[in-house]
């Protein structure tokens, strides 16, 4: 039953060969050199995605050692950095990366996330600005809206927040930080309406349905608003409505949302059935 196989693996072999004799050195070692670095490029992803961080920064490194011009290695310990929470030493790659005479814009923008995850503002302006208004990509104007939200420049957030919205499929992480921008600046219902949007993109984004509880409850509204969620994750939304309800001093409605928060969890609520202990206390 294995002799068809076999022939046509002796087959297919041959006729590999025969092509091969057809070919010149030059085809022959460039038909290598391609398919090494279409191993190399597989390898790469795989470490970028598949692998844990601490193995790739490894890897990585060890890259950079045989190949220290190679700017693919550069950002691939740069990103591992920044993966595995390394977030200074990341900076400290990403600055490499940039100053690499093959490095582009979009190597300054992933610099300028770096810092941004430093809590280094000042320094992500300054990248972000050294960067030409040509590279207009998501990235770009996410973190410029980030940037002027930290600096209290409503107009230019705003702006950057709806460019970036503009230039994404996905939008719903944007959407719900410029929520929260709007949330800080006390404007609620601008809030509640992006916070609204972000979870019709994503209606698994728990932290945009906790930020539109939060942004209804700075009107008084403390019923849960009509999206879709799990039993546990409205206990936990009553929880959060609870305690905003408490701190604006309505603390009747708080400690009624409180029993519901543990009547509805699936499981033995701790942190609403402490919040109600000690409301009674």
């Amino acid at each position: 039953m294995r002799h068809p196989v076999f022939l046509a693996l002796l087959l297919g072999g041959t006729i590999s060969l025969s092509a091969c004799g057809q070919m010149g050195r030059t085809d022959v070692s460039r038909a290598v050199s391609n398919a090494a670095e279409a191993e190399a490029d597989s390898i790469r992803q795989i470490m970028l995605t598949v692998a844990e961080p601490r193995e790739a920064v490894p890897y990585f490194q060890r890259q950079l050692e045989m190949e220290p011009e190679d700017i693919d290695n550069h950002r691939g310990l740069a990103r591992s950095l920044v993966r595995g929470g390394r977030q200074s030493e990341a900076v400290l790659a990403w600055r490499k990366t940039v100053d690499h005479p093959g490095s582009g814009p979009a190597d300054g923008v992933e610099l300028a996330d770096a810092l941004i995850r430093t809590s280094d503002w000042a320094a992500a302006k300054v990248v972000l600005d050294s960067i030409p208004p040509t590279h207009e990509t998501f990235e770009r104007y996410r973190l410029e809206a980030m940037v002027a939200d930290s600096n209290r420049d409503w107009p230019k957030a705003d702006s950057f927040y709806e460019t970036a919205v503009g230039l994404t499929t996905k939008p719903a992480g944007v959407l719900n930080n410029w929520g929260y921008s709007k949330l800080t600046r006390g404007d609620n219902q601008a809030a509640e309406r992006l916070f609204t949007e972000a979870i019709t993109y994503d209606s698994g984004m728990f932290t945009a349905k906790n930020n539109l509880v939060l942004a209804r409850a700075g009107r008084r509204v403390y019923a849960l608003p009509l999206v879709k969620m799990s039993q546990e994750e409205r206990a936990q939304l009553l929880h959060t409505a609870a305690l905003a309800a408490v701190k604006q001093g309505d603390v009747d409605v708080g400690r009624n949302l409180l029993d519901d928060a543990i009547n509805t969890h699936p499981r033995h609520f701790e942190a609403a059935v402490r919040a109600l202990e000690a409301l009674n206390g």
